[in-house]
């Protein structure tokens, strides 16, 4: 029999409860937002690592907006919702932002991330088949980004449609490679273009023989499959020289631009514009 007296409860965590309520808040907005669909994509650079000024390519980052226009940290909500259908709706609007910037800039490359739930998810579906219809060279300017743990629990499902979508010019990125429990021989498996090595492997490269040693052993994979690399989160000079010394065909990282809602075709047809 449970004792609800004084005596008996547990006496709650100030702190604790506060870190609650604000999840509980982030959440509820975050929600709110999404089916109002106030997402934007925030854009950053993908350089080689053999000419940084060179761009490769863009990834765009999902952004869901407050009623005042304030971004959500991703940290606050995303947990939360990663199992339902807002996460799922969250992707489709990703998609279809970033399928309006490939339409409105016929030489720009870009990334999109995407859950391997949402494969299955008609509503976004239908945004990349319309997308295809709508302008014949965009399946060979779209990558789609699908995390490592998320398509190693349904590889069989995400191998088949990268196969299928790759016949339509779609390449796909592996991302956060190494943050798994996955071995690096199961990435094998999914017919992907491009491993993209997790940040926690990019930050202080120099003093980290553990890090150097992952690193390398993600190279020497891609090099074998004939795969393209990036490494993610490069803040440094020296982690960026280390990854280009290994062999890392690409990097991406606030050492060379944050994330920007107003990329600079934004800028340009917003001057013409003036």
């Amino acid at each position: 029999m449970t004792d609800d007296s004084p005596r008996g409860r547990r006496p709650r965590n100030p702190l604790v409860e506060a870190v609650l309520a604000r999840d509980r808040e982030a959440e509820g907005a975050a929600r709110i937002a999404i089916r109002h669909g106030q997402v934007r994509l925030a854009y950053q650079p993908v350089v080689q690592a053999a000419s940084a000024e060179r761009t490769a390519f863009w990834e765009g980052f999902a952004r869901v907006l407050d009623e005042t226009g304030r971004v959500l940290p991703a940290a606050d909500f995303l947990p939360a919702i990663a199992e339902d259908e807002d996460a799922r709706r969250l992707d489709c609007m990703a998609l279809d932002r970033g399928i309006a910037a490939l339409v409105q800039v016929p030489a720009l490359r870009l990334a999109v991330n995407l859950s391997a739930r949402s494969i299955g998810y008609r509503p976004w579906r239908r945004v990349l088949e319309r997308g295809l219809k709508r302008d014949a060279t965009l399946g060979e300017r779209l990558i789609l980004e699908i995390n490592e743990e998320s398509a190693m629990q349904v590889p069989e499902i995400a191998g088949a449609f990268m196969t299928e979508m790759q016949a339509e010019g779609i390449a796909f990125a592996l991302d956060d490679v190494g943050a798994g429990r996955t071995s690096l021989r199961h990435l094998a498996e999914l017919p992907v273009d491009i491993l993209k090595i997790d940040g926690r492997f990019t930050r202080d490269l120099d003093t980290r023989a553990d890090a150097q040693a992952v690193v390398r052993a993600v190279a020497a994979l891609a090099r074998e499959l004939d795969l393209f690399t990036v490494a993610e989160k490069v803040e440094t000079a020296r982690d960026a020289a280390l990854l280009t010394e290994i062999g890392i065909d690409c990097l991406q990282g606030y050492f060379f631009a944050a994330p920007t809602l107003s990329p600079p075709w934004a800028e340009d047809a917003t001057r013409a514009a003036g």
